[in-house]
């Protein structure tokens, strides 16, 4: 109990660490270490040694201006071998001198990446599945029969039998056949009907990957891997090794049919009732109650992942210190129910959620808000992008050009992929240090801009913006399946007519609307709808939405939905798009879903707005949003809309402007309220100058800041409240 209060000690401290308590001018010219980039430094394919380990390091802090490093061994040739005793002591090598720097190390927690294996000894066994055969990913199987004698006589699959169920094809109906198994064989008297027999079984998937639905074998992963570095160097853990990083875990291991034996009976805790004869809904519809069994099913598994896996690693970084990072595999794909279960909740048991901008045509930029979003639900306050990784040897524009992209939407950590040991074997380029000519010149002033961003951008506050949208989870998780057309990498199943992310996109990079998403279990538990607005309670990120924006949404949940109707009946906006729900996540409640929605737009209505755009496009969102506000809170002149941020810290305002259009930028614009000698931030080269602005009152009687803004292309600039 006293080592875990002193971990929980060294924590706050260094938390306390990260935020000042105003901008400084001087500081933000000139950031400290603490704010700099913390890249991946990729230990690859060479016998490492302490002289040039030491050598390599100090160059990464002192040239190219890095904060530290996070270790990735990586590589068939890799020497020592990973977790060996000449591993440790070089590890050890690094962190003496990184606290001689006063850098900082993360704890990558693998050998390569996914996270979840512990790499291989060099005769090729995998390390954890060796050790831990019994603690290894699962897969749920089907096995179906069709029967057509009056007798059937059929043998039960190998594997932990999670449910056998005999469903009419004509009528839906199911039957549960457990009772009728002796043994290892079924007997059953087959009804009239057009019957068919399914086995659901759990088998071992053959991946050497730790269980990530099984919270009891993510701990024997972390007492390998995260626990063997403590183990050794405690002394450095809230100082030096601030926080650990996992890589790319994901849920279409197992042909996207990840399970765990443990399902049934965690379903029962959770639901009150078994998930047996909910089973063939994985698969196939069911009739009306299809999309809730989805629900609770693909749902269940989301929470299992999220607690599993996420949680475990989360309990044992506060338990000891530090924070805990990292990202999912395939974030990109719209619909993420076969790969990472619920991609918003996942970020619910993180200190740090996550997300990885890499190269081969995968726009993970279009899902930078779900991940900044579920930050701003959760109140977490640090947001982090693994970035360039695979990207080619941009040019200095394009990593420019990228990281103001992801801090105007929310993203506020960056760690640069990669610095590598052996710059002549680079796998995944490029290679961000000095000896790469292409960046010798500019990447420490480019590690400097960021090093500016950090410091703004990392301090607590909370997030403003007019609107919110809701994560259209319930949706996705109803339409899934399993072994769908797609594949398992790429979703399996592509929803028809999801809309958020193209909704999404024509906000923040068209029209220069910013907004947030609102995941389905906090809007449930954590909002209110007060005099026509909508607040997300947290203690730090307590947001005000005047607009709710329900995007495709087949199903949701009732409760919400009747949050929803509240919050318009007390003067809020609501703002559909493309198709109006009709089903219900709770069984049996679809009509019920339905007349709320015939009710909204119900010609009788008094109080708030209601909107169908049944095709998204910006001239309808436009005009629409002139009515739900009449006063922004940014207003852009037309055609000269910016993508941006709206922080308030220490109750002053903060915005973050960023010119990613092709074209410059100089204009007036206008901000909600008097923003109070305002003055200008700018990050590329740390000058601040006062800014130009007038105040009015609007015609609606609001107060309002014009301010004069004039930016290049890929330029940017903090406008600060002093």
């Amino acid at each position: 109990m006293k080592k875990y209060i002193w971990c929980l000690l060294i924590l706050f401290v260094f938390r306390a660490m990260l935020v000042d308590a105003q901008i400084d001018k001087q500081k933000f010219a000139c950031p400290e270490k603490r704010y700099r980039p913390i890249p991946l430094w990729f230990w690859n394919n060479v016998n490492i040694n302490a002289q040039d380990l030491l050598f390599q390091f100090r160059r990464m802090i002192k040239e190219d201006g890095y904060g530290g490093c996070a270790v990735l061994p990586f590589g068939k040739n890799f020497r020592p071998e990973y977790l060996s005793d000449g591993y440790f002591d070089l590890y050890k090598t690094l962190l003496e001198e990184a606290q001689n720097l006063g850098a900082y190390v993360s704890l990558y927690d693998e050998f390569g990446f996914p996270s979840g294996s512990m790499g291989a000894h060099a005769d090729g066994v995998p390390r954890f599945m060796n050790k831990y055969p019994n603690a290894i990913i699962k897969r749920l199987d089907k096995l179906e029969v069709i029967v057509s004698s009056k007798r059937e006589k059929i043998s039960v699959p190998k594997g932990k039998l999670m449910a056998v169920v005999a469903m009419d094809t004509l009528t839906k109906q199911r039957i549960s056949l457990k009772e009728y198994i002796n043994g290892d064989t079924l007997y059953w008297n087959v009804p009239e009907g057009k019957w068919k027999v399914m086995f659901f079984t759990c088998v071992k998937d053959g991946s050497p990957l730790v269980d990530y639905l099984d919270p009891e074998s993510v701990k024997l992963f972390i007492k390998e891997t995260h626990q063997a570095y403590y183990d050794r160097f405690a002394t450095y853990f809230g100082n030096v090794i601030i926080q650990t990083f996992f890589d790319e875990p994901t849920l279409y291991r197992g042909n996207g049919r990840i399970w765990t034996d443990k399902f049934n009976e965690k379903f029962i805790k959770y639901y009150g009732e078994s998930p047996e004869l909910l089973y063939p809904a994985l698969w196939y519809d069911i009739g009306p109650e299809t999309e809730s069994a989805r629900n609770r099913l693909f749902g269940m598994r989301a929470i299992l992942y999220a607690e599993g896996f996420m949680r475990e690693i989360q309990k044992w970084a506060v338990s000891h210190g530090i924070y805990s990072t990292g990202h999912q595999d395939q974030e990109e794909v719209l619909n993420p129910v076969s790969l990472s279960g619920d991609l918003m909740l996942c970020g619910k048991y993180m200190d740090i959620p996550g997300i990885d901008k890499i190269g081969g045509n995968r726009p993970a930029e279009r899902f930078y808000k779900v991940i900044s979003s579920s930050a701003y639900n959760w109140d977490k306050n640090l947001v982090m992008s693994e970035t360039f990784g695979a990207m080619g040897n941009l040019s200095v524009r394009e990593l420019y050009h990228v990281a103001m992209e992801q801090y105007v939407k929310g993203i506020n950590m960056l760690i640069p992929h990669a610095v590598w040991y052996d710059d002549k074997n680079v796998t995944f380029l490029p290679e961000l240090s000095m000896r790469n000519k292409l960046y010798r010149d500019s990447l420490p002033d480019f590690n400097k801009f960021l090093s500016r961003l950090n410091y703004v951008l990392q301090r607590k506050g909370k997030h403003i913006a007019d609107i919110a949208m809701i994560y259209p989870i319930e949706t996705l998780q109803g339409e899934h399946f399993l072994d769908g057309a797609l594949g398992f990498y790429r979703g399996g199943v592509e929803i028809p007519q999801t809309d958020y992310i193209q909704v999404s996109t024509l906000l923040t990079d068209t029209l220069g609307l910013d907004f947030t998403y609102l995941h389905p279990e906090v809007l449930a538990s954590k909002c209110r709808s007060q005099k026509g607005r909508l607040f997300l309670d947290n203690k730090v990120n307590d947001e005000a939405f005047r607009v709710v924006i329900i995007p495709a949404m087949k199903t949701i949940s009732l409760v919400n939905l009747k949050k929803l109707e509240e919050f318009c009946d007390k003067g809020g906006s609501l703002i559909f798009t493309t198709r109006l729900p009709q089903k219900s996540v709770e069984p049996g409640k679809d009509d019920e879903v339905k007349c709320i929605v015939n009710r909204l737009f119900s010609k009788q209505r008094k109080k708030g707005n209601v909107f169908f755009i049944e095709s998204p496009h910006s001239e309808a969102f436009r005009q629409v949003m002139k009515t739900c506000c009449t006063t922004p809170d940014v207003l852009f002149p037309l055609g000269k809309e910016l993508n941006y941020i709206h922080k308030q810290v220490n109750g002053k305002h903060l915005y973050y402007f960023a010119n990613l259009k092709n074209v410059a930028m100089h204009s007036e614009i206008v901000l909600r309220g008097k923003i109070l000698n305002p003055v200008l931030l700018n990050p590329h080269n740390g000058e601040c100058t006062e800014a130009k602005c007038t105040y009015e009152t609007s015609l609606n009687g609001s107060k309002i800041t014009r301010i004069w803004l004039s930016l290049n292309v890929d330029e940017s600039v903090f406008v600060m409240e002093e």
